[in-house]
């Protein structure tokens, strides 16, 4: 097996007896983007290169909303890719519970991601009555927004150092041509930027009664009440992004036709491909520069299970490769992630990314949504936001009382 042994120590005993000959993975996974295909290329190369196996590219257009249903619709159909990413939580629970999905706690123990992944609820979330499903390869939080030098300059403004400011800005910008803010028109993003600005306006414990509590009292109440209108000035502010997917949105950003955009720091990556350098011709708040925390969902790579011997054990080999050290380090500089594992060199990463780990090491941390509410009430507030953000007549009041019916609904 070429050098997987000197790489991967603990996969050695594991392997050994089960791995007999070489087999090709079909990989199902929605990185399409730029930055995105830059990031799983090292994770195909690495497979390739140290491994006597190949990575078989399944990219699926459009976003893990596009993604997603047609990942799970082959594996309950019977016709299963043999790893797929997913995003780490309660996404894969019932494929799990249907015996679906390859149990990975042998190779957890024997690479000891117990002591390496950090935080541990990434792990947990892996974990279903006792046992590991899935390998975390990152740590992606929402709580970012992106701002264009370029468009605050040509609007005669200074960059915004936090979501007060931006607003101020805004009608600068507006009589510059500029868009405000960049905003693409899949549900999944109208929801996250709603969450982030829940956080920062909200605050932390407004939002952890709701997300955490289902606590739809809160949900209905005064200090939500504030996160919806600030929504509702967000939402003209966007009116004019006519764009798709969140990597055109992006777009707007790096080439100054807008002045912001509320997503993920999976945007880094973007950034990263068009040239452009953190802090000189773009800069990131966390937090909305309000409250400095991420969340920290993210991606994971679950292994439908196979009637193969061979299969799984390419399966296993797979899992424990996407974890090791020099993997973490070349995926996640060129994601714009944070690496699962607390023990890796990130010297080379950018200002933003640093302002990532700084965070994580202080603790300031909070689950992602994907882990606290179950996909049909992630469907079912998604459904409100895509609604609420492409309708103006849609009040700030009527959309927060059907938020607070969902919530007080929620699994």
């Amino acid at each position: 097996m070429k050098f997987m042994r000197n790489a991967l120590v603990g996969t050695t005993a594991l392997c050994a007896a089960t791995a007999v000959s070489a087999a090709d993975l079909e990989v199902t996974h929605w990185w399409t983007s730029g930055g995105e295909a830059a990031a799983v290329a090292e994770f195909a190369k690495a497979f390739d290169d140290k491994t006597d196996h190949t990575w078989v590219d399944g990219a699926i257009a459009g976003s893990g909303g596009t993604a997603r249903p047609i990942i799970i619709s082959r594996i309950l159909g019977g016709d299963p890719m043999h790893a797929t990413q997913l995003n780490h939580g309660r996404q894969a629970e019932e494929l799990i519970e249907a015996g679906l999905m390859l149990d990975l706690t042998d190779v957890a123990e024997a690479e000891g991601w117990k002591d390496l992944v950090n935080p541990t609820s990434l792990l947990d979330s892996c974990t279903v009555d006792g046992r590991i499903y899935c390998a975390p390869v990152n740590i992606h939080s929402w709580q970012w927004i992106w701002l264009s030098h370029k468009a605050f300059d040509d609007a005669g403004v200074s960059v915004p150092t936090s979501w007060d400011e931006y607003v101020a800005a805004a009608p600068a910008l507006e009589s510059a041509g500029k868009i405000p803010l960049a905003m693409g028109q899949q549900p999944w993003q109208s929801n996250g930027a709603f969450g982030v600005m829940a956080i920062a306006i909200a605050g932390i414990d407004a939002w952890s009664e709701v997300n955490i509590n289902k606590n739809a009292e809160v949900a209905g109440g005064e200090t939500y009440a504030k996160v919806f209108e600030a929504a509702a000035n967000a939402r003209a502010f966007a009116e004019k992004s006519n764009v798709q997917d969140w990597n055109q949105a992006t777009n707007l950003v790096i080439t100054g036709q807008a002045g912001a955009q509320i997503m993920g720091d999976w945007a880094q990556g973007e950034f990263q491909v068009a040239g452009q350098t953190a802090g000189q011709d773009y800069t990131c708040l966390p937090g909305l520069g309000v409250n400095e925390i991420i969340s920290t969902g993210g991606d994971a790579f679950y292994f439908p299970k196979q009637d193969d011997p061979a299969i799984e054990a390419a399966q296993k080999e797979m899992a424990a490769l996407l974890l090791s050290s020099e993997v973490q380090v070349n995926f996640n500089l060129k994601k714009g992630s944070l690496p699962v594992r607390g023990d890796v060199d990130l010297a080379a990463a950018n200002d933003c990314m640093k302002k990532g780990l700084e965070i994580l090491a202080s603790g300031a941390i909070l689950p992602d949504g994907n882990q606290t509410f179950s996909p049909d009430t992630t469907g079912q507030i998604e459904d409100l936001m895509v609604e609420f953000w492409n309708d103006p007549s849609y009040s700030a009041a009527d959309a927060q009382a059907r938020y607070a019916e969902i919530i007080a609904d929620a699994d």
